[in-house]
């Protein structure tokens, strides 16, 4: 009876904030280092700063490494329980396959052109209020996780005739179909197989930004880097709904404010180290070229129809045409 007492008053001393503080799961992909992995340097920031503008009533666990699960299953625990999951557009296509009209190739022609894009206008007020009204998941950021997506490979690749004949690892479906439309084979192969295939040739390249080339030592099993700016390189921060709105309006808004700031955070360090990563790939044996205006006009005249094309049957013809019509804006908005 003593010992219960004394614990006892100990819970009746501590401050109200600690009485009321709320632990919040955080997954994501790929492994706890901020130097490597820019979805990780987003969580830390991101966590750092909830606890720090909430004075600790709510704490952020993070799990990285896919440690709750597979992007199908961290979606499932996003819209049925209590948690904060960072998702692909692999995840994403599971409940909102509309997103990937964001990710058509060649559709920004810049860093701020995307940021434009991503942090308002008429596609993402859509795409949030849709995505909530489907899932009961709420879309908080896009964040910025590696910039620009470049080809690598076995052979110099310049221009889309250079694809002709080869095999190339597809993330999904949709970049499947941009790779027929070069002259390759397009086969999905998960992250985790990437390196093995490429250094057995069961694929004869890929594409990713340089951060996750170097993430994954793809350098010690491709030649050469083309830097064609394929796609903008990004993630979703996204939030059960119902636990959102449970929480006071004031930590509502610490959180929306800590995601937004700390992506700005992300998106300063991520092309502050493009130049670096390169150089990286540069001087560990890959051979480094950069398309001259014509080549990317030849990849994004093949890339980008061959793409809508798919999405066509994914998707609603409007979703395509916002996309579209929004990114147009931002090119040149942001020039």
């Amino acid at each position: 009876m003593k010992r219960f007492a004394m614990i006892l008053l100990l819970v009746l001393t501590l401050p109200a904030s600690a009485l009321a503080a709320t632990s919040i799961k955080m997954s994501y992909n790929g492994p706890p280092s901020g130097d490597d992995n820019a979805v990780h340097a987003f969580a830390t920031t991101f966590k750092s700063l909830v606890e720090k503008s909430t004075n600790g009533d709510i704490e952020i666990k993070l799990f990285p490494n896919s440690q709750l699960g597979n992007e199908e299953q961290r979606m499932e625990q996003t819209m049925s329980g209590p948690v904060i999951n960072v998702a692909s557009y692999g995840g994403m296509q599971t409940v909102f396959p509309e997103m990937f009209a964001t990710n058509i190739p060649f559709l920004f022609d810049s860093y701020k052109a995307a940021h434009i894009f991503f942090d308002g206008g008429a596609f993402m007020e859509k795409a949030v209020k849709t995505l909530r009204e489907r899932t009961g998941i709420e879309l908080l950021e896009v964040v910025e996780e590696g910039g620009f997506l470049a080809f690598t490979g076995n052979k110099p690749i310049h221009s889309p005739a250079d694809f002709k004949g080869l095999t190339y690892r597809a993330m999904d479906t949709s970049q499947v179909a941009m790779y027929e439309a070069f002259g390759a084979a397009g086969t999905p192969i998960p992250w985790t197989e990437v390196y093995l295939a490429l250094k057995t040739g069961v694929a004869d390249g890929q594409m990713n930004p340089p951060t996750y080339i170097i993430m994954g030592s793809l350098y010690e099993v491709q030649k050469h880097l083309c830097l064609a700016n394929v796609q903008y390189s990004d993630q979703f921060l996204l939030m059960n709904g119902e636990l959102l709105d449970s929480l006071p309006a004031v930590q509502q808004k610490a959180l929306r404010q800590a995601a937004r700031e700390a992506n700005a955070k992300t998106r300063e360090f991520v092309e502050s180290q493009v130049d670096q990563r390169v150089e990286f790939l540069a001087s560990n044996g890959m051979t480094v070229y950069t398309p001259t205006a014509a080549e990317l006009a030849e990849f994004k005249a093949l890339g980008s129809p061959s793409y809508v094309e798919w999405l066509k049957a994914q998707v609603a013809q409007e979703w395509i045409d916002l996309a579209l019509s929004e990114a147009k804006k931002a090119n040149h908005e942001a020039k």
